[in-house]
């Protein structure tokens, strides 16, 4: 499928058998341990194939934050343009790369953040954009992703037919494991877009289906 640039590919990766028993067994130590201390990751795939083997082939749904030491994840109130998104719950995502931006984007810096993860024939594909005062200040920092239990967390419904990779769950979650992400590990750092606030608002409540709202 030909999609506009902005619409990331997840990059090409098919690890073999012997690293997916590694990833089976990290996991397994990891839940063990519990989430009082970060996993050791010391295998040689990247951290995300990682985290896409746990999101997608283990069970579980994934956090990212700044906070390094979450016990219990309570629902919030959150504000979003789909109804889905748009109320008191605890959010995760059934993907691994996309909570790696949530963790490593450092938030005190007043910003906006238009960001999606979905699939599309078969592949899944990304978005990522920040305030564009904010792109050039390098707001990356170390953060961390939280393993949660995928039980009762319920997925987005499909937009316009597209699979969206985001969840939700109305009652407290507490993580099972927890492992630190540095940016260099983030594999869209460089991917990270800019945009004018004030054009992403309007445009967005003049066609508030015209995700990403592309400004330039």
């Amino acid at each position: 499928m030909d999609l506009p640039s902005h619409w990331l590919p997840r990059p090409s990766a098919s690890p073999d058998d012997k690293t997916l028993a590694d990833f089976a067994a990290l996991l397994a130590d990891a839940v063990a341990q519990g989430p009082d201390k970060p996993i050791a990751y010391t295998l040689a795939a990247p951290k995300w194939q990682f985290l896409c083997y746990v999101a997608e082939q283990a069970g579980y749904v994934l956090h990212g934050s700044n906070n390094p030491s979450i016990e219990r994840f309570d629902p919030r109130r959150s504000y979003d343009s789909d109804a889905f998104g748009n109320r008191t719950a605890v959010y995760a995502a059934s993907d691994g790369i996309w909570p790696m931006f949530y963790a490593i984007l450092n938030r005190d810096h007043p910003l906006s953040m238009v960001n999606s993860c979905s699939d599309l024939a078969g592949e899944t594909y990304y978005y990522f954009s920040i305030s564009r005062p904010v792109v050039d200040l390098g707001p990356w920092q170390e953060g961390t992703v939280y393993l949660l239990s995928a039980e009762g967390f319920e997925h987005q419904p499909p937009i316009r037919g597209v699979r969206q990779r985001q969840v939700a769950k109305l009652a407290p979650a507490q993580p099972v494991a927890k492992i630190r992400v540095m940016p260099e590990e983030f594999p869209f750092l460089s991917d990270v877009r800019g945009h004018d606030d004030a054009v992403v608002h309007a445009r967005s409540a003049a066609d508030p289906d015209g995700f990403p709202w592309i400004d330039g």
